[in-house]
């Protein structure tokens, strides 16, 4: 997954999450297992933004490669199906994935667009933006309307790297309340805890 929009969105959205992960936005629900998740509400949407933290024993570059993977990725990502690369041009890419829900909702499939940006410190940012209209729509499937993200990957030492997953999204169509309330707890609990299983495995 290497990818970052263009260069005034990317700055749009990093001044948007620089002022999101202020201490006082967030609200933690979840500190289990060596990770962290946080809620915070979003103007104008009735879906809470979500924040994961972790610390993984790993290199920066496994954790890389993992991610860098859009196909294995979908191993370790919350009720991914089925994930595929659609095209990649220097520090920016486009993924397609299809994910998991609960009878009688509709599967959610998305498109991303995805900007990675190398800081001096040796830390990744990645930048995440749905592009729902990047592909025409499928049959038997509800594309999630809006996704504005960010991955955070910042070395901590040799062998140690702290990951930050936030995101906010609009999946479209009707979720009923109880699926999404467990969706923003779920969703960056699972995803770093599957990523960090992988990191660490010998």
């Amino acid at each position: 997954m290497n990818a970052l929009p263009r260069m005034a969105v990317t700055i749009g959205l990093g001044l948007l999450f620089a002022a999101g992960v202020q201490a006082e936005d967030w609200k933690l629900v979840k500190d289990e297992s060596g990770i962290q998740v946080y809620l915070k509400e979003v103007v104008g949407s009735q879906y809470k933004a979500y924040r994961g933290v972790a610390t993984i024993a790993a290199s920066m570059a496994k954790v890389r490669a993992l991610q860098d993977d859009a196909g294995g990725a979908c191993a370790w990502i919350h009720e991914c199906n089925q994930q595929k690369l659609l095209k990649h041009e220097g520090a920016e890419s486009w993924t397609y994935t299809r994910f998991n829900t609960p009878w009688p909702v509709a599967p959610r499939d998305s498109v991303l667009h995805i900007t990675s940006r190398e800081e001096a410190d040796g830390s990744l940012t990645r930048v995440l933006q749905g592009v729902p209209e990047y592909l025409p729509e499928e049959d038997g499937f509800v594309r999630v309307s809006k996704v504005e993200g960010v991955w955070k990957l910042t070395p901590k030492g040799p062998g140690s790297v702290e990951v930050i997953y936030e995101v906010h999204s609009e999946p479209g169509g009707s979720v009923p309340s109880w699926l999404a309330n467990s969706f923003v707890v779920d969703a960056p609990f699972n995803t770093l805890e599957g990523l960090r299983q992988r990191a660490e495995k010998p």
